[in-house]
C-alpha cells in the first residue's frame, strides 16, 4: 500500500494526543485508530499500522510503571502469557472479516466502547475497596481479564487498556496504581502479538507506523508523568471530536 506525507500530518498529531490519553487512563486507541482511518487507510492496514505505533508508545508507559513499582512481576507475567494467546486469536479473527463488514461492525463497537471508557474513568475516581494483596483469586481474575481483553485488543483495540485497568481495579480489587501497572504490561504484550500477526499477513506500513510511534512515545511519556494528577478528566473533549470525525468518515465510506 502507498502512503503520502499528507497522511503523516493527519496521523502524527492525533497519535501524540492518543499517547498522552492512553498513559493517563487508557482509551487512546479511540483517537489513534480513527486517525489512520481518517487518513484513508483501509481497515486492516489501519489496525496493523496503528499497533506498531501503539507498541512503541506503550513501551514507555510500561517501563515507567515498572520503575515506579506499580507492576507486580509474577502477576503481570501470568497476565502477559494469557493476553498473548487472546491477542493472537483476536487478530487472526479480525483478518477474516472484510473491510466493509468491519466498518459496519465499528459503527456498533466504537460508540459502546467510548461510553464504557468514559464511564470507567468516572468509576476510577470514586472511592472503592482496594488492596494490593496478591491472592489466588487475584491470579484467576487476572488470567480471565488478560485473555478476554487480549482477544478484544488483537481484534479491534480501542479502549482495551481502560477495560483492563477497570477490571483489575474493580474485579481484582487492586489499587489504581497497581491495576494500571498490570494493565500496561498486558497491553504492551497484546499490541506486540497483534503486530506480529498483522505483519506476517502483510497489513503493516512500517514507515508510517514507526514515524507515528515516535509521536506515540512522546505522548505516552508526558501522559505517564501526569498520571497521578488526575489528568483523565481532561481527555473527553478531544476524544469526542475525533470520534465524531471518524464516525462521519466511516458513514461516508459506507454510503459513497
Amino acid at each position: 500500500m502507498e502512503w503520502s506525507y499528507s497522511q503523516l500530518f493527519i496521523i502524527c498529531p492525533l497519535v501524540f494526543i492518543g499517547g498522552v490519553i492512553d498513559a493517563i487512563g487508557g482509551g487512546g486507541g479511540l483517537i489513534t485508530l480513527p486517525a489512520f482511518m481518517i487518513a484513508d487507510f483501509p481497515v486492516h492496514f489501519a489496525i496493523g499500522t496503528n499497533k506498531v505505533s501503539s507498541v512503541m508508545g506503550t513501551s514507555i508507559a510500561f517501563s515507567k510503571f515498572m520503575r515506579d513499582g506499580y507492576m507486580p512481576l509474577k502477576l503481570s507475567l501470568f497476565g502477559i502469557v494469557f493476553a498473548l494467546m487472546g491477542s493472537s486469536l483476536g487478530a487472526r479473527t479480525a483478518l477474516l472479516i472484510s473491510d466493509y463488514a468491519f466498518k459496519i461492525l465499528m459503527l456498533v463497537i466504537l460508540p459502546v466502547t467510548a461510553y464504557y471508557v468514559f464511564k470507567s474513568q468516572n468509576l476510577l475516581t470514586e472511592e472503592r475497596d482496594t488492596h494490593d494483596d496478591i491472592t489466588t483469586r487475584t491470579y484467576i481474575v487476572c488470567i480471565i481479564v488478560a485473555f478476554c481483553t487480549g482477544f478484544y485488543d488483537g481484534f479491534y483495540g480501542p479502549g482495551a487498556g481502560t477495560f483492563m485497568l477497570l477490571l483489575m481495579a474493580g474485579a481484582a480489587r487492586l489499587s489504581v496504581q497497581k491495576a494500571n501497572g498490570v494493565a500496561k504490561a498486558i497491553n504492551f504484550a497484546t499490541n506486540f502479538a497483534a503486530v506480529v500477526v498483522y505483519f506476517f499477513n502483510g497489513k503493516v506500513i512500517w514507515q508510517m507506523g514507526v514515524t507515528a510511534g515516535i509521536f506515540s512515545i512522546m505522548g505516552n511519556y508526558i501522559g505517564a508523568r501526569f498520571f497521578e494528577k488526575g489528568g483523565a478528566k481532561t481527555v473527553r473533549p478531544v476524544i469526542l471530536i475525533v470520534f465524531a470525525l471518524f464516525f462521519v468518515r466511516v458513514i461516508y465510506d459506507l454510503v459513497f
